[in-house]
């Protein structure tokens, strides 16, 4: 059984045995960032730190972790290390909104080569191993034949992160796209762009557990990715790293030069 198989099979039993027994079911706190985190996503990543380790020998970096700890395990373990987000989208998981997901990526020497996304309320499975292509619940993606053309493009933004004001107010006020959207789970947006859901996106600044199993589950689907800064999307800052990418890799020169010359 490939590693991606032995994945999917400990992500959605720790779904199925974790987090949807407490959907609306749990009440939140707050982390120090302010951030919320609640009951499941503290069980969902113990789970996940007892059993993806038993697929491959390598420690598991959570979010739910200080920084401290998270710095140790990345600067110690470039042969392999298990980044997981336990519950992407905690407030819509909170709220009762079925919009939010457990992300598990396996990062070799920086850059993801496994990436599992399960929204376990929509039964929705996205994977991918480098090299293989991508998939949800078995069907290759993306789903759709060709990217909308870019004026009626549909474009996943958060505008919250961007740094840069002139982009933010570009984007408010002459975005080259039909329609916008927001859903608060980064891991799905990557998934759903990598789909054909959406064409377009753009991030100012996400964390490592929020793009490194979507990232390499968009590439192997074709999409086109990179930094606002840079064109190699996996290099730079590890912690808080943006994202600028699109459906295919026609597409999303088009969209670059834009953002680029909006910056």
């Amino acid at each position: 059984m490939q590693v991606v198989d032995q994945v999917i099979r400990v992500v959605r039993d720790v779904a199925q045995t974790e987090v949807m027994p407490r959907f609306l079911r749990v009440g939140k706190n707050r982390k120090e960032d302010g951030s919320l985190f609640t009951e499941a996503d503290l069980a969902s990543q113990a789970a996940l730190e007892r059993l993806l380790p038993t697929i491959l020998p390598h420690p598991v970096l959570g979010e739910e972790m200080s920084a401290a700890e998270q710095q140790a395990l990345w600067d110690a373990n470039r042969d392999g290390l298990w980044v997981v987000d336990p519950i992407d989208g905690t407030t819509n998981f909170v709220n009762g909104l079925p919009y939010f997901a457990i992300s598990v990526a396996l990062i070799v020497a920086g850059r993801a080569e496994v990436g599992v996304v399960y929204n376990p309320a929509s039964g929705e499975m996205f994977y991918a191993q480098r090299g293989q292509g991508a998939h949800l619940n078995g069907m290759a993606l993306p789903l759709k034949k060709a990217a909308n053309p870019m004026g009626d493009a549909i474009a996943a933004v958060d505008l919250k992160y961007l740094r840069s004001g002139r982009l933010a107010s570009r984007l408010l006020s002459v975005a080259p796209f039909s329609s916008q959207r927001n859903m608060g789970a980064s891991t799905l947006d990557w998934c759903y762009l990598a789909a054909g859901r959406y064409d377009l996106y753009v991030h100012g600044g996400q964390k490592l557990w929020d793009y490194a199993a979507g990232a390499v589950i968009l590439e192997e689907a074709g999409g086109g990715l990179a930094r606002l800064e840079d064109d190699d999307f996996w290099s730079g800052p590890v912690w808080q790293r943006s994202a600028l990418a699109a459906f295919d890799t026609e597409l999303f020169g088009q969209w670059r030069r834009w953002v680029r010359n909006n910056q």
